[in-house]
């Protein structure tokens, strides 16, 4: 099983949001800059985590982006599907009913013992990935990572840290 660079950033993306205070935003070209990929590429995987209600984006010169909701509610697996899409990681095409010496369909009546498999691994994984939270990764890095590198995200959310207004009462 291979997940696409895309997972990486966006893990790392939202780890760096769930250092955000208030309904604070960090601009995606910033996020870009932090982990040294191209915006147009990030702005891709931010779309896709919006769309399936990870991240909230508020537009405008002061917007950016910022968890839609607690880290605790999101899940390594959420990210992963958000980005890679919910299909299957192994499509079984039956390729054991081809090839010259085809036995009648009657032969086949057992699901294929290989997509069984791979079915129950997919699911064991998609189980540790969901119970793998946001709020927990962000937890072990504040307390495992070198000091530096504590240091230089929470400069980062400092420097880039745009904060909203609040809402007019109507």
């Amino acid at each position: 099983m291979k997940f696409g660079d895309g997972v990486e950033a966006s893990i790392h993306c939202a780890a760096l949001l769930a250092g955000l205070d208030d309904d604070a935003t960090i601009p995606g070209s910033a996020l870009a800059h932090r982990f040294g990929l191209s915006p147009s590429y990030l702005q891709k995987h931010l779309k896709a985590l919006t769309s399936a209600g990870i991240l909230e984006s508020v537009p405008g010169a002061a917007g950016g982006y910022r968890l839609a909701r607690a880290p605790e509610c999101i899940s390594l697996l959420d990210i992963v599907l958000a980005i890679e899409g919910r299909k299957p990681a192994f499509r079984c095409c039956e390729i054991r009913r081809r090839g010259p010496e085809r036995l009648p369909a009657s032969a086949y009546a057992k699901r294929c013992a290989i997509n069984t498999a791979m079915l129950r691994a997919e699911q064991a994984w998609r189980a540790a990935l969901g119970a793998e939270r946001l709020s927990e990764i962000v937890a072990e890095f504040q307390h495992n990572a070198d000091p530096r590198s504590v240091a230089a995200s929470n400069a980062f959310l400092g420097r880039h840290r745009r904060p909203q207004k609040p809402a007019a009462a109507g």
